[in-house]
């Protein structure tokens, strides 16, 4: 039974905390002691007043402790007073462990989010990446991730430390005038309603930040990926305004966002304010009275003044943690999302398939659209060379992409070996078919790297091997660093024909029984394709070819030839056969080679 997103993000975070759990049970315990380091600070200041100065008993069964204050004043003060530094110390320590393993847990966990996000994304349907936005995906795995780091590795015990201070703060407060500290209980409820409101307005105007965030991603991927044809249209300008025009609007709710975190921060000021002007007026009336030591009203007033810090401390908290609950809320929606293409249980392992694809009456449509592909049969031989010819969205790139199961078919067969596809587990099927693409893919890595993608565990020799028969290695040995060199993102710093050859040299390299090559040639020069070709054909020798071509003359070397329009297979045959009995293909074979000719090839 598959997990939900809910319970699969909560099983994250629970695993994580419990695989963290000594180091969570010290960082708390040192919360804790930093939390008293805090409470005992201001007496220090009661005894050096009450007890030393104005020379009242510390206690009536401590006879050799009261001498001592009462005699030795200065060597007490200098005592009592060097306890400051003392606390100054134990408390610093205990801060650097909370903080050193509040970190740890909270990075560790940022880590492993971000490596459960990007597996689980790299598992979902093409469907999913195609409506999704790219950078609103990058923004949930790392602002997002980061939010929640923050949250784990400083706000949660930072929460703890704040709220430990304040309950001992208050019992403190009852223990020396019970009558002051209902005064400041008193301020309380409003403290409790403002922070509310606030939390509940900071975390929508979070939510709206983090879609701002996400667009403005999406459209800086998507102007930077589409550079070269902002530049060759010149439409700096307009992709300028564009970003600047989202920007603005993330900065307005940015600075929206700040204004209710300040306003929540001076509320909460402003009623601390009141509660130590009533503390002051009836402390000084009940120290008068006698009711209360100067000292006491001192560490009272002390308590007062320092409760504002972890009252402001939790306000500004209850900001960031909105935010980090908008961003758990955002990952958890890509957990919720399930792969739509999943192994069976009992899935088989495709290895050494002969390559025999059989299509039976397969109809597919993406999502609630209209059928690509309509009751689609056909058989290829193992070791034979097929080619699908139509027009764009005729379902030739959606027949290859149910080969590879990358969707599966709504209704009919796609078999494999004289096996459903369903039946086979994806990365084995994967494995056994080479793909040579027309917009070829290649990464920011090495050129050895790119050449055995498909296969990581290549020698040397089988890489420039592979490259050789690609026709590849002369122009490799050129590079500055040969197999060595790093290309730019996409392969951007050599041409077409380069890049294509090194896909090419990646199939060789594969060497599967399968070989999908989707217009390998588009767009090449003379050259390029004369080498290329050579390249292919040595290629596919005894490997089940399928061809994708709006080159009839590329289709006719092919061993059957399939025609698609409207997702229909209108017309299947040799070359010779379709030439005599096809006016379409007869007429676009002929306009191609006339096309050769006035070029030259």
């Amino acid at each position: 039974m598959r997990r939900s997103g809910m319970s699969r993000f909560g099983s994250i975070i629970a695993s994580h905390l419990y695989a963290q759990k000594w180091n969570f049970l010290i960082a708390l315990a040192s919360t804790l002691m930093v939390a008293l380091a805090d409470l005992l600070r201001p007496w220090t200041l009661k005894i050096i007043i009450d007890n030393v100065l104005l020379a009242k008993p510390l206690y009536d069964g401590l006879t050799g402790v009261n001498d001592f204050l009462l005699n030795n004043k200065v060597g007490a003060i200098v005592i009592i007073a060097s306890s400051v530094i003392l606390i100054s110390l134990v408390k610093g320590g205990f801060t650097f462990a909370q903080v050193s393993l509040s970190s740890r847990i909270g990075y560790s966990l940022a880590h492993r989010l971000r490596a459960e996000l990007f597996s689980h994304l790299q598992r979902l349907s093409l469907s999913f990446h195609k409506r999704s936005k790219a950078g609103d995906l990058l923004t949930k795995v790392t602002t997002d991730t980061n939010n929640l780091r923050d949250t784990f590795s400083e706000f949660a015990l930072t929460f703890i430390t704040e709220v430990v201070t304040l309950l001992g703060m208050v019992a403190i407060m009852f223990f020396i005038n019970w009558k002051l500290a209902l005064i400041v209980l008193a301020t309380f409820p409003v403290l409790v309603l403002i922070s509310a409101y606030r939390f509940h307005s900071i975390r929508e105007s979070a939510r709206k930040l983090r879609k701002t965030e996400g667009k403005i991603a999406s459209k800086l991927h998507e102007a930077l990926s589409s550079i070269v044809v902002v530049q060759a249209f010149g439409r700096e300008t307009f992709e300028e305004s564009r970003f600047e025009r989202d920007s603005a609007n993330t900065l307005n709710e940015s600075l929206k966002t700040a204004r209710l975190e300040a306003l929540s921060s001076r509320s909460v000021d402003l009623t601390s304010a009141v509660g130590t002007f009533a503390v002051l007026v009836f402390g000084s009336l009940q120290a008068i009275n006698g009711e209360i030591t100067p000292g006491g009203l001192l560490v009272f007033v002390s308590y007062v003044n320092s409760i504002n810090n972890p009252i402001r401390t939790l306000a500004k908290l209850s900001a960031k943690i909105s935010r980090a609950l908008v961003s758990a809320g955002r990952i958890r929606e890509i957990f919720e999302v399930e792969p739509e293409i999943i192994d069976l249980p009992n899935g088989i392992e495709a290895a050494d398939l002969k390559g025999e694809i059989t299509f039976y009456g397969v109809s597919f449509k993406y999502g609630k659209g209209e059928n690509i592909l309509n009751d689609v049969s056909f058989h290829v031989p193992a070791g034979k060379k097929v080619a699908l010819v139509g027009a764009s969205g005729a379902g030739k790139s959606t027949i290859v992409s149910l080969i590879l199961r990358l969707y599966e078919a709504n209704s009919g067969q796609v078999v494999i070996d004289r096996v459903n596809v369903k039946n086979y587990k994806r990365e084995s099927l994967r494995r056994q078919i080479g793909i040579v693409l027309q917009d070829t893919v290649l990464f920011g890595a090495t050129v050895r790297e790119n050449i055995a993608y498909g296969r990581p565990d290549a020698t040397d020799a089988e890489i420039i091997e592979a490259a050789r028969a690609a026709n590849a290695h002369s122009f490799i040995k050129k590079l500055e660093n040969g197999y060595d060199t790093v290309l730019g993102e996409h392969g951007g710093t050599l041409s077409g024909g380069q890049r294509q050859r090194i896909s090419i040299a990646r199939a060789f390299v594969r060497n599967a029984p399968i070989l999908i090559m989707d217009e390998p040639m588009s767009g090449l020069d003379i050259e390029s394709e004369a080498a290329i070709r050579e390249a292919m054909e040595r290629l596919m020798q005894g490997k089940t070819c399928i061809l994708i071509t709006h080159d009839f003359q590329n289709a006719a070397e092919s061993d059957w030839i399939l025609m698609l329009e409207n997702g229909r297979i209108v017309r299947q045959g040799t070359h010779e056969s379709l030439i005599g009995t096809s006016t379409k293909y007869r007429d676009n074979y002929h306009r191609r080679a006339m096309q050769k000719m006035a070029l030259g090839v």
